[in-house]
């Protein structure tokens, strides 16, 4: 079984509006999105946790090599439309609550861990990070498709400003301007190939348009 002896809790994230508001928002925004997730997922095999799965938009787009996925969604709006979505995947997927700062999962049980628009909006990406760390094997890859802070002098003042204020009130404690790549450095993950994207990549620039989409490792040593 893929959950410890220890009960998550069902109610950790509590964002009923937002969660049908970004349901319906992110099946909307596939057409953009979706290669994104394609491109987050491609070459994964083994055994992947996913934490902060959503509505389960990923799950469809697991390669065949992935042998099981344990998805960890926090929102039980979410939640239950991501045991929907786990129904018609084509793989094992198993969908549990549990959040990102205390995975209920043994440690070094996962060959890859999936971040997908995630750390902006958990309470503490330190604690999230050990917790990834935490979870995979040894040389265990961290695939990441993330918020960040982007598009020069204006946009960080325009991001800072929102992140203080109205933004993760709004949008389910998502935090634009976060520094994905320094939280991992400091992590102490080993930063794989990773690129700078825009979602959508045509058309205006929003405080959320700014992405970064890559490939951590846990070192092989643990020391």
């Amino acid at each position: 079984m893929p959950l410890s002896s220890a009960k998550a809790s069902k109610d950790v994230v509590h964002h009923p509006l937002f969660a049908r508001f970004y349901a319906k928002l992110s099946v909307a925004a596939e057409a953009s999105v979706g290669p994104r997730r394609d491109e987050l997922l491609a070459g994964l095999s083994g055994r992947v946790i996913e934490i902060g799965a959503g509505n389960g938009l990923n799950f469809a787009r697991y390669p065949r090599t992935v042998s099981e996925v344990v998805a960890i969604e926090p929102e039980r709006v979410l939640r239950q439309l991501a045991m929907t979505a786990a129904r018609r995947a084509e793989l094992p997927v198993d969908v549990v609550p549990g959040a990102a700062e205390a995975l209920p999962v043994k440690s070094e049980a996962y060959d890859a861990a999936v971040v997908s628009l995630v750390l902006c909006s958990v309470r503490d990406v330190p604690r999230a990070l050990a917790e990834i760390r935490r979870v995979l094997r040894p040389g265990g890859e961290l695939r990441f498709f993330e918020h960040g802070r982007g598009g020069g002098r204006a946009m960080a003042v325009t991001q800072r400003a929102l992140d203080r204020t109205v933004w993760p009130m709004l949008f389910g404690g998502c935090h634009v301007g976060r520094d994905t790549i320094g939280a991992l450095r400091d992590a102490g993950f080993e930063l794989g190939p990773y690129r700078r994207v825009l979602v959508p990549d045509k058309g205006p620039r929003l405080p959320s348009s700014y992405c970064v989409l890559g490939t951590a490792i846990r070192p092989a040593s643990t020391g």
